[in-house]
């Protein structure tokens, strides 16, 4: 099976331009279905509809959750799509075939006062500290998604008009506006922070390490966590819970939904529309707390 799925893998990162972190998950669940029919002794040619009924439950006795047994349908459902037209497969065992049903969980988000507490952290008397004030001001004021952020390049920001260039899921890029405050951050490390960053070296992206190089995704959420410790959060700080509070407190304060999905890179509105979800759960509490007949 593995030459079918290095096929697969070959096919969605040239045909689709999935992200790498999308290749990755399909990956591991292709891995995890090959072990299964190894086991078995079925070759993937007599794969059954039977058969992927008893691999998702083999899946769900393992305690993983639903929305991780419903990608694995997902990717499972694609794969032999693939297969029945790349390479003659007689059918897709995966047609119809419904997996659990995935509960929603509203996302965390910050209150503006945290945001506040969050953003005061970094030291700006120095480098690093410029960098991160930067990094942290146009995370909350764009969106971004964190691998997004880490990417961008110089020539991604224009500052006169305000607006920063990303690349998202799939490829797409898009436009997204950038506040006076982002700005004033981003441009007091351009400035006077990554020139002390680049070591003499030439590079063309906009936030740097330690060593002159492209800082990571994984560099940027060590450097959050800990201004979470520092700004006394009380809740695990991740890059994503302040995309999750632009949007909500973007849409607080009357922004409208298709706007607010345009600049987050949503391709369907309906994931949007969970931070409408998140506005309505506080009007509650708020109704509840303070209504004497609640």
């Amino acid at each position: 099976m593995q030459s079918e799925i290095s096929s697969f893998i070959n096919y969605i990162i040239v045909e689709q331009g999935l992200t790498y972190n999308t290749q990755a998950a399909y990956r591991r669940d292709l891995e995890k279905f090959a072990e299964f029919l190894r086991l078995k002794e079925v070759p993937v040619g007599a794969v059954s509809r039977a058969v992927v009924q008893e691999f998702l439950v083999e899946l769900q006795a393992r305690k993983l959750n639903a929305r991780t047994v419903a990608r694995a349908l997902v990717t499972l459902r694609s794969f032999f799509q693939f297969l029945v037209f790349d390479r003659d497969f007689p059918q897709n065992p995966c047609l119809n075939l419904e997996g659990p049903k995935a509960s929603k969980t509203l996302p965390k988000v910050l209150s503006v006062t945290q945001v506040d507490q969050l953003l005061s952290k970094p030291d700006i008397t120095n480098i690093y500290g410029l960098r991160d004030k930067a990094m942290l001001e146009i995370l909350y004021a764009t969106g971004l998604r964190v691998s997004e952020l880490t990417s961008l390049e110089l020539q991604a920001v224009n500052s006169e008009l305000g607006y920063v260039t990303c690349v998202g899921k799939g490829g797409k890029a898009r436009v997204v506006p950038v506040g006076r405050s982002a700005l004033s951050a981003l441009e007091s490390y351009l400035r006077h922070g990554r020139l002390g960053l680049l070591k003499g070296e030439a590079s063309n992206w906009l936030f740097l390490n330690r060593h002159g190089a492209k800082l990571t995704r994984q560099g940027f959420w060590k450097i959050i966590v800990d201004y979470g410790r520092k700004a006394q959060i009380g809740i695990p700080l991740k890059p994503h819970l302040l995309r999750h509070s632009f949007a909500t407190h973007l849409l607080q304060r009357g922004a409208d939904l298709r706007s607010v999905q345009m600049m987050l890179g949503h391709s369907d509105i309906s994931t949007t529309q969970i931070y409408t979800h998140i506005l309505k759960e506080r009007l509650r509490g708020i109704y509840e707390q303070h209504h004497p007949r609640s």
